[in-house]
């Protein structure tokens, strides 16, 4: 399979929306988000290149795949962490190198950019398949514990 990567656009906002909607149901234990709210949000990342940015995987002009990255200032690097954030593969494409074709065309930004420092992710608990994955592209999970508060 030819998996071509690239930017998100306007026109894929719909796209990336229905995804997140359905990862964060089957990631997060049945989360059923409000679409409205997501729409608005993937328009927000859009309108406003600062809060992150799109990436989308393609086989034969069809999305397939999709992350959003989201630069953190490190001043221990003097330069940006990119988070990656909504990994989401449509189900009949996994296990078909999605992810690692995203991942690889992060991590050569990341490698070819004197101002990119490196890429971080944070996954859940109970997702082992992920992060399996995440291991086996040479990710590890030695340094840091995430927690969080999120209001109501």
């Amino acid at each position: 399979m030819n998996i071509k990567i690239r930017p998100g656009l306007l026109f894929d906002i719909q796209t990336i929306a229905d995804f997140q909607v359905k990862m964060a149901f089957e990631t997060e234990n049945g989360l059923k988000l409000d679409p409205p709210t997501v729409d608005k949000g993937v328009t927000a990342v859009m309108d406003d290149p600062s809060k992150g940015k799109y990436w989308l995987a393609e086989i034969d002009g069809q999305v397939v795949g999709c992350l959003l990255t989201v630069p953190e200032w490190s001043d221990w690097r003097n330069g940006t962490v990119l988070w990656i954030h909504s990994v989401y593969v449509h189900p009949d494409f996994r296990k078909h190198g999605v992810y690692k074709a995203l991942y690889s065309h992060l991590k050569t930004m990341v490698e070819e950019s004197p101002d990119l420092r490196g890429l971080r992710l944070y996954v859940d608990k109970t997702n082992v398949k992920a992060q399996d994955v995440y291991k086996k592209l040479g990710m590890t999970d030695e340094h840091y514990h995430l927690y969080e508060w999120m209001k109501g």
